[in-house]
């Protein structure tokens, strides 16, 4: 028999699971017609796809998509990227599990997949695809309700999207070059109203940082800050290159600089390292978009070893696992800043979910990607405005996806499943 104090926990522990669903959720839930999964498609994309607009290895689809079909005629779109084999492979797995299901089944779906991940090492393609497959759900639930996706989510917590650029060379800004170009591209921003911007100034070919490569991307924010002053808040990612010891020294040299944050410092794989960072400096240490559901957040929320909560959409579980990590994230007073350089579906996934986010810091963007990349496979590419973002009012995600894709052969449809 339980005890009091059991009981106790076990109701606490039922009411924090159900606190996770939203209530507008469960609602379009209950309101809309039972359906079911009829066809799973993969999409994948033709290589050599020439884009423009940007340096020569930004041309091309880094991205798959996954179609579900139900038998009401509805069809949800989600994605994800950036290892096509893998995740359609496992999305061939999986697949013939979906048919015959209700979409409208959001957690049942999901916890069902990731059981059967988990007891075989959850994460990876499994991981992404599951991902996928949770986009195109809330996309059919949010067609079938009529209702754009960040009403299921919860609904507006914010009229707009504060954005930052993610400003790299391979999604270059008309060929700029940071570095030989950084106060260009810095105006360039500022003349946008983009007053926030994500660089990559450290590289170390041992994960070890040399003095010579510390000076030399410190002499990046030197100039920002010599140049503009605290116009133009940075965040400093390091791509996981790093060991610890060259961790806080990034750390120290970037402390009078008032950095926004501090990302990927070191690979994820250890949270006591981290938590040991973040104790030590002044700087926001930022988690990666690396790890995928909330069973791994979890234990870096635990051991306070992150200052600001990151996440990929189409990594870390879908829409769905997104808005639940973000509120585990909020019960310890972190902010969110999603991860979104990746394919469009995901961008317009972003711009919902932060909508609905109570605990939102502000949103990844790419001008490349906004500007040139998305707009090949979508109408109506949403492109920031003085510096915000709005989500659309169109149901489910609101992807209004090119019909020539399918036509010209750019994408490459298979039907992995089918009743």
């Amino acid at each position: 028999m339980c005890n009091p104090s059991r009981r106790t926990f076990f109701k606490s522990a039922a009411a924090l699971g159900a606190a996770l669903i939203p209530h507008s959720l469960q609602s379009a839930i209950d309101n809309t017609q039972p359906m079911k999964i009829t066809q799973v498609d993969a999409v994948t994309f033709r290589e050599g796809i020439h884009i423009g607009g940007g340096s020569g290895g930004s041309d091309g689809a880094e991205f798959c998509w996954v179609r579900l079909h139900t038998d009401r005629g509805l069809t949800g779109t989600g994605e994800t990227y950036p290892f096509h084999q893998g995740e359609i492979g496992a999305l061939r797995d999986y697949a013939p599990t979906l048919v015959g299901r209700d979409p409208r089944d959001i957690d049942g779906i999901w916890r069902a997949f990731y059981h059967r991940m988990a007891m075989r090492n959850a994460g990876g393609a499994d991981m992404r695809i599951l991902s996928a497959i949770n986009m195109a759900q809330l996309d059919i639930l949010g067609q079938a309700s009529g209702l754009p996706l960040y009403r299921l989510l919860g609904g507006k917590t914010r009229p707009r999207l504060r954005v930052y650029n993610t400003t790299t060379d391979y999604w270059a800004i008309n060929e700029t070059t940071m570095g030989r170009d950084t106060m260009k591209i810095v105006q360039f921003l500022l003349d946008r109203g983009i007053t926030a911007m994500k660089i990559y100034p450290f590289s170390a070919p041992d994960h070890y940082l040399s003095n010579a490569a510390l000076e030399n991307g410190m002499g990046w924010i030197r100039e920002i800050r010599d140049k503009v002053g605290l116009k133009m808040d940075i965040a400093v990612d390091c791509w996981g290159r790093f060991d610890l010891p060259s961790a806080q020294r990034i750390a120290k040299a970037l402390e009078p600089f008032h950095i926004m944050y501090l990302e990927d410092a070191m690979l994820m794989s250890n949270a006591d390292s981290y938590a040991r960072l973040a104790a030590e400096t002044s700087v926001p240490i930022c988690m990666s978009e690396t790890l995928a559901g909330r069973y791994e957040y979890r234990e870096f929320f635990e051991r306070k070893a992150c200052d600001v909560l990151m996440y990929d959409l189409t990594w870390c579980g879908g829409p769905s696992e997104a808005k639940k990590v973000s509120d585990m994230a909020d019960t310890y007073f972190i902010p969110t800043s999603p991860h979104t350089c990746g394919g469009p579906l995901l961008y317009l996934c972003s711009i919902h979910v932060c909508t609905a986010l109570s605990n939102f810091l502000i949103m990844e963007t790419n001008y490349w990607k906004y500007t040139h990349q998305y707009p090949y496979f979508l109408n109506h590419v949403p492109v920031p405005l003085n510096g915000y973002l709005t989500a659309s009012e169109a149901p489910g995600i609101g992807a209004e996806i090119k019909p020539e894709l399918f036509r010209n052969g750019d994408a490459i449809v298979e039907a992995v499943a089918r009743m």
